[in-house]
């Protein structure tokens, strides 16, 4: 038997500079394995949209033998603070992008193994100890800690696990304890590629959406600074993008889009470590939600095949950029792209 990892690579990428009233996107991504020339990728059917992400896969086993595998699914890192949280599809719960996975069209129950990290060191034992549940954000965590003794939460106050949120919520100072660890999960199962086989391999799971209100590229009445040079490369921004951005600015008296955002970010660039180091056939279908919304994204070769679809296809498909969404909801009626 051949022995490989394949890995699902979730990770978290750097959003843009935000305004202090945006939550921001965790990256998303898809399968990849571990450097073998046994596998071949047939074909990817990538589907992404605000509420769901899809990803139907086609892998060949290209040898004589069988391929037992680890399957991986990395969840991206959370890091615990009460300054900034980021968007969070399913809120305290261990399974916070509601992931899902099926083989050949049969669930699969993946295995999922996560630990608590402070300054770079493993403290899930300790959490553990004192019955304070992993996922840093919540009631559940908070209500938790209320219920550390005193000397347990002075260690972990000064080893960097925990820190005091000091707010005043209308009824005077409150001093509350509040997860300052890293949340690293993945999910993982078994699973075997038959000799000369193709297998086929689906995953699912909610995404996380960066939001903003307003925009953080058009301001004073104007396309500039920092935030828009940015966006225009992050998004491919185009000319149809910014005349539709700039109509609605002039419908309105104060001069502002009457728009908010929302951004999703999938890592693409992770793939490649199968036999070929491309995907055979590579389809890539996006849904901005509503006919009036606005889009803007990075594709070559896209067409619109729906009110509100979008679609790209390749054949020998090599990423070689992550790919960024950026989705501008009117608050009141407007045209879209």
């Amino acid at each position: 038997m051949l022995r490989h990892v394949l890995l699902a690579s979730l990770v978290t990428v750097s959003a843009p500079a935000l305004a202090n009233d945006s939550v921001a996107e965790l990256g998303t991504g898809g399968l990849i394995l571990s450097r073998t020339d046994a596998i071949a990728m047939e074909s990817e059917d990538l589907f992404i949209s605000q509420e769901k992400v899809t990803v139907d896969y086609v892998f060949r086993n290209q040898t004589d033998k069988d391929v037992d595998t680890i399957v991986a699914f990395p969840m991206p890192d959370i890091a615990g603070s009460p300054y900034e949280m980021p968007a969070i599809p399913k809120n305290d719960v261990d399974n916070f992008l509601g992931f899902e996975v099926s083989a050949d069209g049969q669930a699969i129950k993946p295995e999922l193994e996560h630990k608590a990290v402070a300054v770079g060191i493993d403290v899930s034992d300790e959490l553990k100890a004192q019955n304070v549940p992993f996922y840093p954000f919540g009631d559940t965590a908070v209500k938790a800690l209320e219920a550390l003794p005193q000397d347990v939460a002075d260690d972990w106050l000064d080893r960097g696990i925990i820190v005091i949120d000091e707010f005043d919520d209308g009824s005077g100072m409150k001093s509350v304890r509040t997860p300052y660890w890293q949340l690293r999960s993945t999910y993982w199962w078994r699973a075997k590629f038959p000799a000369g086989k193709t297998v086929k391999v689906a995953h699912s799971y909610q995404p996380s959406v960066g939001a903003s209100v307003g925009l953080n590229f058009f301001n004073d009445g104007k396309f500039q600074g920092d935030g828009y040079a940015d966006y225009k490369q992050r998004y491919c921004m185009d000319a149809a993008f910014e005349r539709a951005v700039a109509k609605s600015a002039k419908e309105n008296a104060d001069g502002y889009p009457s728009l908010s955002e929302s951004r999703i970010a999938y890592v693409l660039t992770t793939g490649g470590n199968w036999a070929t180091g491309t995907i055979g056939k590579f389809a890539l279908t996006i849904d901005k939600g509503d006919p009036k919304n606005i889009i803007s994204f990075c594709g070559n070769g896209v067409e619109k095949v729906g009110p509100t679809t979008f679609r790209m296809t390749a054949n020998d498909f090599y990423p070689e950029r992550d790919l960024n969404i950026l989705i501008l909801t009117p608050s009141q009626s407007g045209s879209g792209n």
